[in-house]
């Protein structure tokens, strides 16, 4: 299913973090091993903070933001965005800074119902992050290379969660069934599931991966894991268990834990080697040695999941939802999207909240006039 066009995060502070929808996966067409996150990137927040405090940056009613709130998000942003070979936008940092803020606006008018739908809402993400890694070890060599610990990262979630149900119940929010329905009559192709493939594979490396771009190993070297593999390959299809020799094994640390299993992945995922042996396999087939960019992978099949339609009643293959209560959600999210800015505003004057950081006082007036003159542009000619 392929809810894009309806989920649209009001507090996507964790998405920052560049974890919530990339599995770390070593076969994966635009996503390195985990091993391949900068290893030095956790220092940057402590380092700061020991040359120059934790000042006070933001000041509400009932609620202040530190600089080190703030440096820990953007550090670890900026570590994934580097182990991508990539830069933050322009004003990254005051848009990071207004989801910060609008998140203390909101704990500030959390109740305790709030509270408790925010622990499970986060209990359930944290849940499904640490399915699409493969495993919580594998997590936490994601957010070590980020600086955070896994207790911090579910600090933020449960704030974030805490926040977003405040936020629905002060809007009071509501999708009839009827809507709901017309959702789902009008945009099929959003609840088509394509063809997946389970597997488990083996990965023996042939780069690097602590270097960005990687760097090949040594042709002896390279020459040496050839052999092992086909000798694990030659193993593996004499009877062994294929799930104990790739916890022994693999140097694939998002599977590695798990007996080499990914999840489930349709066409265009994965690397084009990867993929082609994957989808030529037979149940409980073992490949030839598959030769990508990472390595030499061995893959077993698992089982295939022909494409289908989904129906409103059965379950999501993301979540532990129906489809209908997962639509319902995405439709209400958006209703508040549009509900949100507005409130907030409202919320954050009478509530006297400041930016007292000069430097960031002024990149924050100039993202908001920013967001003020694209909402104004958008919705101007409509009206």
């Amino acid at each position: 299913m392929n809810l894009k066009n309806v989920v649209l995060p009001i507090l996507p502070l964790i998405l920052a973090l560049g974890l919530a929808s990339v599995p770390a996966r070593g076969a994966t067409e635009n996503t390195a091993p985990a091993a391949a996150q900068p290893a030095d990137a956790s220092q940057a927040p402590d380092s700061m903070t020991a040359l120059f405090g934790d000042p006070t940056i933001v000041k509400g009613d009932g609620f202040e933001i530190k600089r080190s709130e703030l440096d820990q998000v953007l550090s670890s942003a900026k570590a994934t965005a580097a182990a991508q070979g990539k830069q933050l936008p322009a004003g990254y940092d005051a848009s990071v800074l207004e989801q910060l803020i609008n998140i203390h606006l909101l704990l500030s008018k959390a109740n305790d119902a709030d509270r408790a739908a925010g622990k499970a809402d986060a209990d359930q993400q944290f849940a499904i992050l640490v399915k699409n890694m493969g495993s919580e070890s594998a997590l936490e060599q994601q957010l070590q290379a980020r600086g955070m610990t896994v207790a911090e990262l579910r600090a933020k979630a449960v704030q974030e969660a805490t926040a977003k149900a405040a936020l629905k119940r002060l809007l009071k929010v509501s999708v009839s069934d009827s809507e709901l329905q017309e959702y789902y009559t009008n945009h099929p192709s959003d609840f088509e599931v394509p063809e997946t493939v389970s597997v488990r594979h083996i990965l023996l490396m042939t780069v690097d991966p602590s270097t960005h771009p990687f760097t090949p190993l040594p042709t002896n070297t390279v020459a040496m894991k050839r052999q092992q593999i086909d000798g694990l390959l030659k193993q593996a299809r004499g009877g062994a268990d294929f799930a104990a020799l790739a916890r022994q094994y693999s140097e694939d640390p998002g599977s590695r834990d798990n007996g080499g299993e990914l999840p489930p992945f349709p066409r265009g995922q994965m690397l084009p080697e990867f993929e082609t042996a994957a989808f030529s396999l037979t149940n409980n087939e073992i490949s030839d040695v598959v030769t990508t960019a990472y390595g030499f992978h061995i893959i077993k099949m698992l089982g295939k999941n022909p494409a289908h339609m989904l129906t409103l009643s059965e379950k999501s293959p993301s979540t532990d939802l129906t489809i209908s209560e997962e639509l319902r959600e995405a439709l209400i999210n958006n209703k508040e999207r549009k509900l949100a800015p507005d409130y907030i505003k409202q919320v954050r004057a009478a509530d006297h909240v400041q930016v007292v950081d000069p430097n960031l006082k002024t990149e924050d007036d100039a993202f908001l006039a920013a967001q003020s003159s694209q909402g104004a542009s958008a919705t101007g000619p409509a009206n």
